[in-house]
């Protein structure tokens, strides 16, 4: 694993507990977690962005009912 021994590993995570403290490791754990996956989700998502906004079945249907009782339409 890049040429690191056991040794070195140790060493590694005994400097930065005592950098960061037992206690913030999860956070850092958990930050650098969300940073992999949004990158991995921006990677893999088309470059083209849509903004139109979707239409839900509820608001269907209330424009349907408003058109058949020939209520104006509310933007």
């Amino acid at each position: 694993m890049f040429g690191l021994g056991m040794q070195e590993l140790i060493i590694i995570l005994v400097i930065v507990l005592v950098l960061f403290g037992a206690t913030r490791l999860p956070q850092i754990g958990e930050g650098i977690g969300k940073a992999i996956r949004n990158f991995k989700k921006a990677t893999s998502e088309p470059e083209e962005i849509d903004v139109t906004p979707k239409k839900t079945v509820s608001t269907e249907k209330k424009e349907e009912k408003e058109a058949e009782e020939g209520a104006p339409r509310k933007s």
